[in-house]
């Protein structure tokens, strides 16, 4: 077996620290906000309406993860 490492000194780069913890927030910011936005559309639906998309009531929040945060 064959191991490479890529070591490099860099600097710590305040500012660049400061852009990823924003661009992060930003993104998480995002993500729940179409979670909570699909939850509250589902929620919207009567069981009938539900029932013909072949999502329970139980399954609403598990629906809405897989829509924000994608598939596990």
């Amino acid at each position: 077996m064959a191991y490479a490492n890529d070591a490099r000194a860099t600097g710590f780069n305040f500012f660049g620290s400061v852009a990823n913890l924003s661009a992060t927030l930003a993104d998480r910011f995002a993500k729940f906000k179409l979670y909570r936005a699909t939850m509250v559309e589902l929620e919207k639906l009567s069981d009938r309406e539900l029932n013909d998309l072949g999502i329970g009531r139980a399954m609403i929040k598990g629906v809405a993860i897989e829509a924000a945060y994608g598939a596990n």
